[in-house]
């Protein structure tokens, strides 16, 4: 009798053993302050503390595949942790030089070849998943929820639906909406990055990373928080043929992507900090794969002219001003004379849907040939769908005539083979020495790392609106450092001469103005990151305030470090950059007046002078009035800056 009482004893004792035990970990950032704590059991959760307030209630995490299977479900064979003290020298330097790269890290590795990645670093939390599957996968649904303690504010843009096309189609412009997180409509669309702010505490910027081969992450509320929506895959697509042509989704998948199965996902970050720490971040850089193209140092950095929001109309011009070579030398001797490194031929300089089909009355080699005769650079505009028809000609093309920057336009979606037009389009210019940028774009989530030629890209409603709205004004203007900005370098295209106040705008095509100061638009080319800013105004008028432009055009693009010297979220912002032994400082307002006192103690040993160009004493009813002012100061002194509504500085410092 006791053997087989035996055998049920051992037999029982060992089912307990092999029974997995829940899984729980709190893994603090390098400062302690931002704590992460990871669990599971039937599935992953993640929660988020800092300074011992909850900003993030526990969320779930989970990828389901084609083949059932679902990662992130049940309890990890093993975790690792390491600690992370690195640096990253970029090879295209924009922001700063030396981008400390500090974290902690967790990695929870489960049996069926998948693993959990999470970073905690001082100024945020990312997860990703791992995968090392033999073969291809198809991913079906990925679980990605994070849900907000305390109801935060959450600003947010809309994706606006549009007819006879899926709710995944957008350009990606839209403003910003602002309310109680448990007031956003279930029903809403919104495109990250995403800022929540909590009543108490710091900010939260919701985006991702690494975004390759995959689709880009949307959001709608659910409940206390945020879901990630994904564009399912494009099983067909439609050419709809128009003045810009672009690609339709006509029948979609249901699943979200077919990719390789040995790879790592794309990062959902959590970008942590105070009104000052945001406009600075370069979490979303850090996580990004590095660079893929070798040796990036023929990527140039500068600045360029832009004639399509100005419609070409010139005036005191003896040609008549459109799309023509004599246009277009006018911009080249622009460029040239007020430190311009090159000019953008936008659309129309050839056919849209034909690159080799040019515009009569340009002729390119007679306008290439002049251009470097002046040492300026030629960059052309081009639509998608064609570039994609005819990249190989193209770039041979483009670099026949010396072109080193090109702009695409028009994909308006995010979807995985979207997704994979822009790596293979970075990945052909890289290959002819060409930067691009893309319009009609999603934000960059750390692309401009991996691909050091694709350095800038819109995703911003910018300049062009104020063609036909009037949603540019100085309150958009003042966000979007602090949200869209965090997911890296935006093609604003500030500039515009004609400034307005919110009484006196209106849109009229041809005869453009902006809201807010002249010195609004100034100080746009410092505050806002784009490593090729892009002038946007009329040289006609340019021309007639020289000394403006003379300044405007002494500010470099891209800059060796970066700090935020002062900010209030939707207020105003004051940014502080270094090129060499000088300094720049820029501050954008929001349409209240603000009266500031500007530290110098960043500024190192010795003496300056400080050229101002800030708001005239009469911009709050004429905001194209400024003031130039001249000063030697040092390190030991504060200067007071008075911002009109809707206004705006910038500032010189060059080491005496």
């Amino acid at each position: 009798m006791r053997l087989p009482l035996l055998i049920l004893f051992v037999s029982y004792s060992l089912s307990i053993v092999a029974a997995p035990r829940p899984f729980q970990r709190t893994i603090a950032s390098p400062n302690g302050r931002v704590a992460l704590t990871v669990s599971a059991t039937d599935s992953v959760r993640f929660a988020v503390r800092f300074a011992d307030q909850s900003l993030v209630s526990p969320s779930a995490i989970a990828m389901t595949l084609g083949s059932g299977q679902t990662l992130g479900a049940g309890v990890p064979q093993r975790s690792r942790l390491r600690t992370v003290r690195d640096s990253i020298l970029p090879p295209v330097v924009t922001k700063r030089r030396v981008i400390r790269d500090h974290y902690t890290e967790l990695v929870l590795e489960f049996r069926d070849q998948h693993a959990l990645e999470f970073r905690v670093y001082d100024d945020g939390v990312a997860y990703r998943f791992r995968t090392a599957f033999t073969d291809s996968i198809t991913v079906r649904t990925e679980t990605a929820r994070f849900a907000f303690a305390d109801n935060p504010t959450v600003y947010y843009p809309a994706v606006q639906p549009r007819p006879e096309v899926d709710r995944f189609h957008t350009s990606f412009e839209e403003p910003y909406q602002i309310r109680p997180l448990n007031q956003m409509p279930d029903s809403v669309l919104c495109f990250s990055p995403v800022l929540l702010a909590p009543a108490n505490g710091p900010r939260v910027v919701l985006t991702e990373s690494d975004l390759l081969d995959y689709p880009g992450m949307f959001l709608t509320r659910n409940g206390n928080g945020l879901t990630g929506i994904f564009a399912p895959y494009p099983l067909t697509e439609k050419l709809v043929a128009a003045e810009y042509s672009q690609y339709i989704v006509s029948k979609r998948a249901d699943f979200i992507a077919r990719t390789t199965g040995k790879r790592t996902f794309p990062w959902r970050v959590l970008v942590i900090g105070t009104d000052r720490d945001l406009p600075a971040s370069d979490m979303v850089y850090r996580l990004a794969t590095p660079s893929r193209i070798g040796d990036a140092s023929w990527v140039k950095p500068g600045k360029c002219t832009d004639e399509w929001i100005t419609n070409i109309n010139l005036y005191n011009v003896p040609f008549r001003a459109g799309v023509n070579t004599e246009t277009y030398k006018y911009y080249v001797d622009f460029a040239k004379r007020f430190g311009f490194d090159r000019i953008l031929l936008d659309a129309g300089w050839s056919d849209n849907n034909d690159l080799f089909k040019i515009t009569p009355g340009m002729n390119i080699p007679e306008l290439v040939a002049y251009a470097h005769s002046q040492g300026i650079k030629l960059s052309m505009w081009t639509l998608a769908a064609t570039l994609d028809r005819q990249l190989e000609p193209a770039m041979k093309q483009f670099q026949s005539w010396g072109v080193d920057f090109v702009m695409t336009d028009f994909m308006d979606r995010d979807d995985q083979k979207m997704v994979n037009f822009y790596t293979r389009v970075a990945e052909a210019c890289a290959k002819a020495k060409i930067m691009i940028m893309y319009h009609g774009a999603y934000k960059p989530a750390g692309f401009e790392r991996t691909y050091p030629n694709a350095i800038t890209r819109e995703s911003v409603l910018g300049s062009e609106y104020n063609i036909w709205s009037t949603k540019a004004t100085p309150d958009h203007d003042v966000l979007l450092p602090f949200i869209r900005m965090v997911s890296g370098p935006m093609d604003y295209e500030p500039g515009l001469l004609s400034n307005a106040t919110k009484e006196q705008f209106r849109p009229i095509s041809g005869q453009v103005m902006s809201q807010g100061t002249r010195c609004h638009q100034l100080a746009m080319f410092l505050v806002y990151d784009s490593p090729i800013s892009i002038f946007s105004g009329n040289p006609s008028q340019a021309l007639l305030e020289p000394r403006f432009m003379e300044f405007l055009g002494s500010v470099p693009s891209a800059f060796d470090e970066t700090k935020v010297l002062d900010a209030q979220l939707g207020q105003y912002i004051v940014s502080a950059r270094q090129k060499g032994n000088d300094w720049y400082i820029g501050g954008l307002g929001n349409w209240s007046a603000h009266d500031l006192t500007l530290s110098l103690d960043f500024l190192g040993d010795g003496a300056y002078e400080a050229v101002s160009c800030t708001d005239g004493p009469n911009a709050d009813r004429n905001p194209v009035d400024y003031q130039f002012s001249t000063k030697t100061v040092t390190r030991t002194e504060s200067l007071p800056v008075h911002l009109a509504p809707g206004g705006g500085f910038l500032i010189r410092l060059r080491k005496k």
